[in-house]
């Protein structure tokens, strides 16, 4: 059987990566990098030679406003939101293609977790929560978090943009089934080695519970948050070999090519296989998930397991194989290399990704 993305689908990967590469490229990413600080960061001060100058980084909190702008302008923010609420009404295949986008990009901000709280609150909320917050979530009127750790009785550490976020979905009780929305919550920050985001850590606030967070829609939600996460982590992958095939076939040694070496050929094209099956992995698990098809559990955790691999190999053969360039702070390996390894953690390492498919297949 063929599986791939539709034309629409393709236009849609293409749209997202055009706007990173012409208004949001790597030079933009440095300065959100740059900025962090032990107060968790804010930009937009200094200059730049990218195609959008300062403008494209004016914000606070790591997540720059022009891109945060673009996010809900071009309907990524509303790409699972139904229509009825001003959303665009597709589904989690089109939302990975986003998350691939902008794992190529290393692009920073608070489109994962304001599409998935949307996620949230669309299962398992009530109607009067659902007019309240999807339409604004998916224009980018509000910004969204999901806390996948803590609880909203004990306090919730290490949340991605949980300073920036006006709400939060977070877990009731540890442990225990059920969902609820956070608003007003106090936020301490919390350094993490990945400048591309931010974490706070939450307390406080005022919880109103999801009503229909049942066990089967919390499972529901930790598939998709991995699927997107695992097409990030694939986004990244993809993009790190490209760079690193693109160096080494203009980067000589003794006259010729460095990628013409046998050793550094064989390795790539074996990387090339690796980041491929890994594409494939995450556009079908969420087919799987979108469609509630049989065995989409497993399909989750294999994309995810080829992910978390995929994504380290090759940020780690973009640092060697760009030689004594690669391992510095002026090149962007590094960008790359530290997203992979904090994503690569996140709904399931690759050993908890691997027993989970033992488990699934015995």
């Amino acid at each position: 059987m063929y599986f791939a993305l539709t034309d629409t689908q393709r236009e849609f990967d293409r749209a997202v990566r055009d706007y990173l590469a012409q208004r949001f490229d790597l030079a933009a990413v440095r300065e959100v990098v740059e900025s962090a600080d032990e107060s968790g960061g804010s930009e937009g001060s200094g200059d730049s030679d990218g195609a959008a100058g300062a403008e494209r980084s004016a914000g606070s909190g790591g997540n720059p406003a022009s891109l945060w702008a673009a996010a809900g302008e071009q309907g990524w923010l509303a790409v699972t939101v139904p229509e009825e609420y001003d959303g665009l009404g597709l589904g989690l295949v089109e939302a990975q293609v986003i998350a691939r986008a902008l794992g190529a990009g290393v692009a920073p901000g608070p489109w994962r977790g304001t599409v998935l709280a949307a996620e949230a609150i669309r299962l398992a909320g009530s109607d009067t929560q659902r007019a309240t917050w999807l339409p604004r979530l998916a224009a980018g009127e509000v910004v969204g978090a999901f806390a996948s750790r803590g609880s909203a009785a004990d306090g919730l550490p290490a949340v991605e943009y949980g300073a920036t976020a006006d709400v939060v979905v977070a877990p009731a009780e540890d442990g225990v089934p059920g969902l609820v929305l956070i608003t007003g919550a106090s936020a301490t920050p919390v350094g993490s080695y990945d400048g591309t985001t931010r974490l706070a850590g939450l307390t406080g606030g005022s919880a109103e519970v999801l009503p229909g967070a049942t066990v089967e829609v919390a499972r529901e939600l930790a598939d998709r948050a991995t699927v997107l996460v695992a097409a990030d982590l694939v986004g990244i992958a993809r993009e790190a070999l490209s760079r690193t095939v693109g160096y080494d076939r203009e980067r000589e040694q003794f006259g010729v090519p460095v990628g013409s070496f046998q050793a550094i050929k064989h390795a790539l094209a074996d990387l090339h296989v690796g980041v491929t099956m890994a594409e494939h992995a995450a556009l079908y698990a969420s087919y799987a998930v979108q469609e509630g098809l049989d065995g989409a559990d497993l399909a989750v955790a294999v994309a995810k397991a080829k992910a978390n691999d995929v994504a380290l190999q090759a940020t780690a053969a973009m640092i060697q194989y760009h030689g004594g360039i690669g391992y510095t702070w002026e090149h962007e390996a590094h960008f790359f290399y530290k997203r992979a390894r904090r994503l690569a953690g996140q709904w399931g390492d690759l050993t908890v990704a691997r027993e989970r498919i033992a488990a699934l297949t015995m």
